[in-house]
């Protein structure tokens, strides 16, 4: 492990524990630790340690927030599992054009999309509050693997940030679920998307284990709990949680994109 002060690891776990609760309720986690990371570890460090960090640290409180939603929330684990390995494979072509790429090109779009969707949610406040009754069609499930899965997997492997809170409002629009559910099966798409970059990150050596070890902790207790408030809560605070997320994604993608 790099030569960390005692006050940037604190700092850091701090960081991990709000992630993960954040991550738990409404996805966007990621906003806040891979910053934190960059910011913490000491200058010179490779960015490739920050994000393999960042995966290690993440896949531990989104396992925690999967297994407590699934054991309280009416999750479909099945169609989660299988829009996951969808992710997974979209996630990896993404990471593929990324090396070739520039995203800045992107990120404008991103935060149109992004508006749309806080201006939708806004406008519709009922969208999410309750499940919609009766079974979902074959098509919507198909829907959901391929926009949800392949799309947002994409999406993640190429540029990242707000993935979590996509998948969140796709399988609320597409499976008809309430955002405490969808959040509830976004965790478990993560799940699959994170351990495809773990193990690529960890072959290429770029996993500061003894700091994610410590972070991971933090980063549990920050899911679990996030989780536990998002059920007692109810989709109206999901939904609050939501708007704060989106909205803090296109400041720090706009800052990113014109100031910084």
């Amino acid at each position: 492990m790099p030569d960390i002060s005692l006050t940037a690891v604190v700092l850091l776990c701090l960081a991990a524990l709000a992630a993960g609760w954040i991550d738990a309720v409404v996805g966007g986690g990621g906003l806040l630790l891979l910053p934190a990371l960059l910011l913490g570890l000491p200058a010179g460090t490779p960015a490739a340690h920050a994000l393999g960090t960042n995966k290690a640290v993440a896949i531990v409180g989104t396992t925690g927030a999967a297994v407590t939603f699934a054991r309280k929330a009416p999750v479909d684990v099945r169609t989660a599992v299988r829009i996951g390995l969808a992710a997974l494979a979209g996630s990896s072509g993404g990471a593929f054009l990324a090396a070739g790429m520039s995203t800045e090109v992107l990120k404008p779009v991103i935060m149109v999309v992004l508006l749309a969707v806080a201006a939708f949610v806004i406008l519709r406040p009922g969208f999410g509050a309750a499940p919609r009754p009766g079974p979902v069609s074959r098509r919507r499930v198909l829907a959901a693997i391929g926009f949800g899965g392949l799309g947002i997997g994409f999406y993640d492997g190429l540029i990242g940030p707000g993935t979590g809170t996509f998948l969140v409002l796709a399988l609320t629009a597409l499976l008809h679920l309430d955002l405490v559910t969808a959040s509830a099966t976004a965790k478990i798409v993560n799940c699959c998307t994170n351990a495809g970059a773990l193990a690529m990150f960890a072959w290429q050596g770029a996993v500061l284990w003894q700091l994610a070890g410590l972070m991971a902790v933090f980063n549990l207790a920050g899911g679990t709990l996030g989780a536990h408030t998002a059920l007692k809560k109810g989709s109206g605070f999901v939904r609050i949680v939501l708007l704060v997320v989106v909205f803090a994604l296109v400041t720090n993608m706009a800052y990113e994109q014109w100031l910084a």
